[in-house]
């Protein structure tokens, strides 16, 4: 079964490839993970915190006193909080890049320039073959634009695209007003992907002893839905890369993820509960299901159920949602729309 589908310019064996995740942050995993086939490693995040922390601690050892600094570390989490500083982390990109011969992607996670130009160019001296921008930022200013966070966004892309020559995907988030225009500007500026989509994590509070609770709660299936949307009214329309991550477990789920148009299916929460051989399952259960259904490959079937292929592409648009809440309602016990229930 010819699984093959092309990533970010590279030709890959199949789509399925851990997503940026603590996975890589032992040699021994990252190995186990090429073994059971992964298309690609995408590196955890340098994030942007680990560049400020950086700079900062450089401009207090030559510019201040020591003790004028202590307030000013609480801003940021302490260098004990992240597994690799910057230097570590690209000598262990250059590490992996030597212990494997699949392509490596670094990625950076944060929201403002900062140190990302910077540091995007030291990842591609590191030897990534490509990188990921991981946009993690919650707008909490009540005079903040929409417009404004996606001219940041789409500013900071054209940044760090201008900088690098390797391939650059962005992870984006699920919220921007009108994801179609973010997208086609991002494909405008020569995003070689657009990966969907960046995770946030809620805070919960601990009502007794009145603080914030900081929460990792793993995806399920459900978390494709959101997904498998906009995957479906992006795909064919622009010309980027398209990679799903969230909500990806099963061979069914990366089925659903193709066939609205997936390039690649980044998993993560699956492979961290049940270890790298997740993946080998997965793209077993994969070819098992082509063969069952009489496909000659992946590419066949890729962008099928798209928004310009579905046959019912009202279906990712507003008519389904009455169409839903209709046909639910009508099927609730006891109300006039069901018989059971008089």
């Amino acid at each position: 079964m010819d699984l093959s589908t092309k990533y970010l310019g590279f030709d890959l064996p199949h789509p399925l490839m851990p997503g940026a995740s603590p996975l890589v942050d032992d040699l021994d995993t990252v190995r186990q993970l090429e073994d059971a086939g992964a298309a690609a490693i995408v590196m955890h995040s340098l994030f942007e915190e680990q560049l400020i922390g950086e700079q900062l601690a450089a401009h207090t050892a030559t510019d201040l006193h020591s003790e004028a600094f202590s307030e000013a570390t609480s801003y940021l989490p302490s260098p004990e909080g992240f597994v690799f500083g910057p230097d570590d982390y690209l000598e262990m990109l250059a590490r992996i890049k030597a212990s494997v011969s699949v392509p490596v992607i670094g990625s950076l996670n944060g929201s403002s320039l900062g140190g990302w130009i910077e540091h995007a160019g030291l990842i591609e001296e590191a030897g990534a073959d490509a990188l990921e921008l991981n946009l993690y930022s919650i707008s909490t200013d009540l005079d903040e634009t929409a417009a404004s966070i996606e001219q940041r966004t789409v500013e900071l892309c054209a940044a760090v695209r201008s900088k690098v020559g390797i391939p650059v995907a962005v992870k984006l988030s699920p919220f921007y007003t009108s994801m179609p225009n973010v997208a086609r500007r991002l494909d405008e500026i020569g995003m070689d992907g657009l990966v969907l989509f960046n995770r946030f994590y809620q805070p919960d509070i601990d009502v007794e002893a009145l603080d914030v609770e900081h929460s990792l709660h793993l995806s399920d299936s459900s978390e494709l839905l959101m997904r498998l949307r906009w995957l479906a009214v992006l795909s064919g329309r622009v010309n980027a890369s398209l990679a799903v991550t969230g909500g990806v477990h099963t061979s069914t789920d990366a089925v659903k993820a193709v066939m609205c148009g997936a390039h690649a299916v980044q998993m993560v929460s699956a492979l961290l509960m049940h270890g790298p051989g997740r993946l080998a399952r997965v793209r077993e259960d994969l070819v098992a299901w082509l063969e069952q259904n009489e496909y000659d490959s992946l590419s066949q079937m890729q962008g099928s159920m798209s928004l310009e292929r579905c046959p019912d592409p009202r279906a990712y648009e507003r008519a389904n949602y009455v169409q839903v809440i209709q046909g639910w309602w009508r099927h609730v016990p006891g109300t006039h729309g069901d018989s059971s229930g008089t």
